[in-house]
């Protein structure tokens, strides 16, 4: 049958089996598929019943291979032969010398090693460099021609064309692979940066850290966690490490990081791999400015075979994530400003304003005393008291607003007054005066608040009492807390007389003295001293 002359002439089977090869090796992005389907595809091209591709350390070739990926082998044939190779005998031969090479027999080959037990019999062998760039990125080796023949020229003719398309597909593999890490990397960071607001929390940042850096580098699981006792940086409020990892591993991941070594003293700015439990652990530390820092720990990261950009990258988003910790910080302390400035201002008013008022009211009313009738200037000279507590009370709350509440000795005592009015079965009267938030130190708060609580249980135990009266008093030179009840009286005994020697030794430690008697118009006063240094 005469041929068609405006119809092109059918390709050679080898070179259109080339084609499918390049095509089938262009189907996808994704390095590792890449890889696999270069080697599958060099398989089928030239009948070798096994192949593989092992990938170079790219800084250092002369180390050897960093990845081996295999076709057909079986999963059992792979578990007997155990550790894959690294680059020795005629493999490193061929990482010395990237040129095709071609052996009948390999066995006979000067650089030949050998097999490990448990490895399948090989003969014939091809192999073959991939240069990216015109650097070497792997190696292709093929063996066990089909029919236990040897691989010919033909056969190493297609391998090096397949080679060769193969270095331009990794190249934009690799291309597209460093893009889509970026844009992780920049998702993770977006993501941490989101929690920045004035209600974030940094219990929520700390687990959005973690769970970012999960996602960035593609782990298993990821963790901060806090930094061991006694190291330099501060650990972070949390007690236990935040996980990021799916539920079915949390506890296993917990497990693993009560085995993973600390993090050495350094200056942050260095990453720490360790090889655990078969896991790769890659750690970190935060050292934030003003916010408590940590470690970043990240389990079995996806990387790349020669990705080498991935530090910078975890680098560069740990930088992130404490700098985000620090703006939380500093947006807390703000908010905490704003409430200490508007307590100033209270207490300013307060003083300049309501004490003058309250002050100059009970001067008129001390003077129209003098001239009013003996009832009336009673009633008068009861006001005046009335106005005087109430200054006095004020000055008191000012005072306490111009300390913050968590240091507040003033605070710490009416808190503990309100928890024992149910003990007591009554509401004391309390009366704190003077600059006892200024001048009171914060180790004397303990003794001050276990002398009063000591003494309003033993009048809620014994005093039958129906009125109590609290009062704290500092001037310039010493503090005095006094508990006065209108009950029994102090009522002999080893029980009370425990509880009155505690409060007698707090005072001798401190230079001062505690004494108990009876008070005005019945029941007792518990009066305790001490000077301020």
């Amino acid at each position: 049958m005469p041929t068609d002359p405006s119809r092109p002439a059918p390709l050679p089977a080898s070179t259109g089996a080339l084609l499918d090869a390049i095509l089938a090796i262009s189907a996808d992005l994704d390095l590792p598929s890449v890889l696999e389907r270069i080697i599958r595809s060099a398989a089928e091209l030239t009948g070798a019943r096994y192949g593989a591709l092992g990938v170079l350390d790219a800084p250092r070739p002369e180390e050897g291979l960093i990845e081996f990926v295999t076709t057909g082998l079986t999963p059992e044939e792979a578990a007997r032969i155990g550790e894959l190779p690294r680059g020795r005998g005629i493999l490193g031969h061929l990482i010395r010398h990237p040129t095709a090479l071609r052996l009948p027999d390999l066995s006979r080959h000067p650089d030949s090693v050998g097999f490990p037990p448990g490895h399948p019999p090989m003969t014939s062998f091809l192999g073959v460099p991939v240069r990216v760039r015109g650097s070497v990125f792997g190696n292709l080796y093929l063996t066990e021609k089909a029919g236990g023949r040897a691989f010919d020229a033909d056969d190493e003719t297609l391998v090096t064309a397949l080679a060769d398309v193969a270095g331009f597909v990794i190249e934009h593999a690799h291309a597209y692979g460093r893009s889509e890490q970026r844009r992780r990397w920049l998702e993770a960071s977006a993501r941490v940066t989101a929690v920045v607001d004035p209600d974030g929390t940094t219990s929520a940042a700390v687990q959005e850290i973690a769970a970012a850096a999960q996602a960035g580098a593609r782990a298993r699981a990821a963790a901060l966690r806090p930094a061991p006792a006694g190291a330099p940086a501060p650990a972070p409020t949390a007690a236990v490490p935040t996980v990021a990892a799916p539920e079915a591993d949390r506890a296993w991941v917990e497990r693993l990081l009560g085995v993973v070594p600390p993090v050495p003293d350094a200056d942050g700015t260095e990453l720490v791999e360790h090889e655990v439990q078969g896991h790769l652990v890659v750690q970190l530390a935060l050292r934030p400015h003003l916010a408590d820092g940590g470690t970043l720990v990240v389990i079995d990261p996806q990387i790349e075979p020669g990705d080498h950009e991935w530090r910078d990258l975890l680098l560069s988003f740990a930088d992130h994530a404490a700098l985000t910790l620090d703006r939380l910080r500093a947006l807390a302390d703000r908010a905490e400003l704003a409430v200490l400035s508007d307590r100033e201002r209270i207490a300013r008013d307060l003083h300049d304003l309501v004490i003058q008022r309250l002050f100059a009211t009970g001067l008129q009313l001390q003077g129209t005393a003098i001239a009013a009738p003996t009832q009336v200037a009673a009633q008068l000279e009861q006001a005046v008291d009335a106005l005087d507590q109430t200054i006095r009370d004020i000055r008191g709350t000012i005072f306490e607003l111009r300390r913050p509440p968590a240091q507040s000795l003033q605070a710490a005592v009416r808190a503990l007054v309100r928890e024992l009015e149910p003990t007591l079965g009554l509401v004391p009267e309390l009366t704190v005066s003077g600059p006892v938030d200024t001048l009171v130190e914060d180790d004397l708060a303990e003794p001050v608040l276990a002398v009063l609580r000591e003494a309003l249980t033993n009048v809620a135990r014994h005093a039958g009492a129906t009125r109590v009266r609290v009062s704290v008093d500092v001037d310039a030179d010493r503090l005095v807390a006094q508990v006065t009840d209108d009950g029994v009286g102090l009522p002999p005994g080893p029980r009370c007389e425990s509880g009155l020697a505690n409060a007698r030794r707090r005072a001798d430690a401190l230079a001062g003295a505690c004494t108990v008697g009876p008070a005005d118009g019945g029941g007792t006063v518990l009066r305790w001293w001490v000077p301020l240094r």
